[in-house]
């Protein structure tokens, strides 16, 4: 089933959907063209499967792109997120060669004719050189705060070609010689990850996964990637087992531009052993019902990153009001109000305190994600992202 604009009216803050009609007839009959390196698995694709519709509804004619690649096209982009997430990375001339060409190969596949163009993260970055008109726009979902200076630089040549540039946090944010905004992600309310679930289905969805709601579940969603610390919480789980009988599930995926994902998973799987309330669920990247089942059935949501783009699995528990214990990085500290929606945390110990303070509190529990689920109505639904997509196209088309 089709879900318009006009429905997000019950769920929005007030006020919110006439804002978007009136900034929509601001561009009406412009063409916006979004591109990015993968159709499924991770934030930007979900916010696109469901943005790229609603510009759509509101009379925008806007289309989605996805750059192809190989495996080692792959790989390379990878070793880019890593290093310039801050992680030390080995960087060889092939390797920027492969880069270069493999996006250059796109260019002649895409059609890149529109009166603005969107280009998400670092992959298909390089396009830029084949820009034929319009107004163009580099959009960094990652945590660019302390990146590896070589690869920056490298990087660099490219963005300053671009009209702005738009970060997810101030922090992310680099010296560039382009206008520069600040744009958070969202979720989609009405989307299957996010749409209500009576408890009968979320227990027959949870049925085959072999989870049972007999004692408290601690959840992680996220990809097996090392920045995600799965191996943190499965030990910060192991602290508070001692004393409260509980249960972890770590549920996640792969995409086709994450190809660290099986070697992480594997590690993921020797960590956890044979215990038996250690679930570990490799999930495909389109389950999404999966996904909102156990997130409702979680009595507490972890998200123990140490770099962040943002992190969107926090919103997505906030909004079926549970509380979040997420590490002290990047676009969770945005979302998380200590002592209000949940906790943030800089280490296993502290996951494991906050835990067990909040299973040994479960007033505490309810009261967090009922602000929790207030305060993502007003910050971080899709209804807010479009609204500032469209304040921004909006500027860039009319200067």
């Amino acid at each position: 089933m089709t879900i318009g604009v006009e429905a997000y009216r019950e769920v929005a803050p007030p006020g919110t959907l006439d804002f978007l009609y009136r900034m929509a007839e601001r561009v009406q009959g412009r063409t916006f063209l979004h591109i990015n390196s993968t159709r499924m698995g991770g934030g930007v694709a979900e916010i696109l499967q469901r943005l790229v519709p609603m510009m759509n509804d509101l009379g925008i004619k806007a289309r989605w792109e996805v750059i192809l690649g190989s495996r080692e096209f792959f790989t390379v982009t990878k070793a880019f997120h890593n290093a310039l997430q801050g992680k030390e990375q080995v960087i060889t001339e092939e390797m920027y060669r492969t880069y270069i060409e493999s996006v250059r190969e796109n260019a002649g596949r895409i059609s890149l004719d529109a009166d603005l163009v969107f280009i998400h993260d670092p992959q298909p970055a390089p396009l830029i050189e084949n820009r034929r008109g319009g107004k163009w726009v580099w959009r960094c979902h990652i945590d660019l705060a302390q990146p590896q200076r070589t690869l920056w630089n490298f990087l660099r040549r490219f963005i300053v070609r671009y009209d702005a540039a738009v970060f997810t946090l101030p922090k992310f944010a680099q010296r560039l010689p382009i206008p520069q905004f600040l744009v958070y992600p969202s979720i989609d309310p009405f989307g299957p990850k996010n749409r209500p679930l009576s408890r009968e289905e979320v227990a027959n969805i949870l049925e085959p996964l072999g989870i049972w709601k007999d004692k408290p579940i601690l959840l992680q969603v996220s990809r097996f990637d090392r920045f995600k610390d799965p191996i943190g919480v499965i030990n910060a789980y192991r602290i508070v087992k001692k004393q409260i009988d509980c249960q972890l599930v770590l549920a996640g995926g792969g995409a086709i531009d994450d190809p660290e994902g099986a070697e992480v998973l594997s590690e993921v799987k020797e960590a956890a052993g044979r215990d038996p309330d250690i679930h570990v669920l490799e999930l495909p990247v389109d389950a999404f019902l999966q996904i909102n089942a156990l997130q409702r059935a979680a009595d507490i949501v972890i998200q123990k990153s140490t770099r962040e783009g943002f992190g969107l699995t926090v919103a997505e528990a906030m909004w079926k009001g549970k509380p979040v214990i997420g590490g002290a990085t990047g676009g969770i500290k945005v979302q998380i109000i200590p002592n209000v929606t949940g906790y943030t945390v800089h280490s296993v110990e502290g996951a494991a305190f906050r835990t067990r303070y909040l299973l040994d509190n479960p007033h505490l529990i309810a009261r967090m994600g009922g602000a929790g689920r207030e305060y993502v109505r007003r910050n971080f639904l899709i209804t807010r992202h479009l609204a500032d997509y469209l304040a921004l196209l909006s500027f860039l088309t009319h200067s």
